[in-house]
């Protein structure tokens, strides 16, 4: 019985909990190698474990995205067992101090931009020779309602999500003539995750969706013939 994403490659960042676990999990349901990238080991392999007992195929690739020189050393590391990289979801983020903008420490500041941003330019950089090679490749950005709404004391994450838009939409565009990638920004809306409660402490986790509806949702999206650069919402 064949699967929508039977024999095609998918990378995953930030997927050792979370919305990052039930995408690859999703994913790789659905017939994709999925490549698990975080910088929990045991939290990987944990999902690893998962995707391998429901008969799905997954490699871990444990490692810091800030670190330097290890965006670069997996995208070769990549190229060098798979020809074409199919999917790349870029779901890595922290969400840092909620705060006043006069209040925003300037070393957390730049950690927030370098993982939600610039890391994110780097996996595009490093991973747009593998995705020109696809039959047709998807992008997927993992976004936040505030990038494109502001709100009180979000002032940090928020910009770092409307810099990332931008760029993805940017990326969007400068790719949807030759029409061999598609980008979608993905807004999850409320879902339960470990940044959800930091951010939302006194909120019912029960009162919010599961990350596997946005997964879901995701695998839906890509199967459709969405149009580039568009942000969907899982409400």
């Amino acid at each position: 019985m064949t699967k929508p994403f039977d024999n095609k490659t998918a990378l995953v960042t930030g997927a050792s909990r979370g919305i990052g676990a039930a995408i690859a999990e999703a994913l790789a349901a659905n017939g994709a190698h999925v490549i698990l990238v975080a910088r929990d080991a045991a939290a990987l392999e944990q999902v690893e474990e998962r995707i391998h007992a429901a008969g799905g195929s997954a490699t871990i690739a444990p490692m810091d995205l800030l670190e330097n020189g290890n965006i670069g050393k997996l995208g070769q590391a990549i190229a060098s067992r798979w020809e074409a990289l199919d999917i790349l979801v870029l779901n890595a983020a922290t969400l840092g101090t909620l705060t006043s903008v006069q209040a925003i420490d300037g070393n957390e500041f730049v950690r927030v931009m370098s993982l939600n941003l610039l890391a994110n330019q780097a996996m595009i950089a490093a991973f747009h020779a593998m995705l020109v090679k696809a039959e047709r490749a998807e992008v997927v950005g993992v976004t936040s309602s505030v990038g494109a709404n502001p709100r009180a004391y979000w002032g940090a994450y928020g910009a770092s999500k409307a810099a990332f838009d931008t760029l993805l939409k940017a990326y969007a565009d400068e790719n949807e003539n030759p029409g061999r990638i598609r980008v979608h920004l993905l807004d999850p809306g409320a879902t339960r995750t470990t940044m959800r409660v930091r951010a939302f402490p006194g909120e019912d986790p029960a009162e919010v969706k599961p990350p596997e509806v946005v997964a879901e949702a995701l695998v839906e999206r890509l199967q459709s013939d969405a149009p580039t650069g568009q942000t969907v919402r899982v409400d």
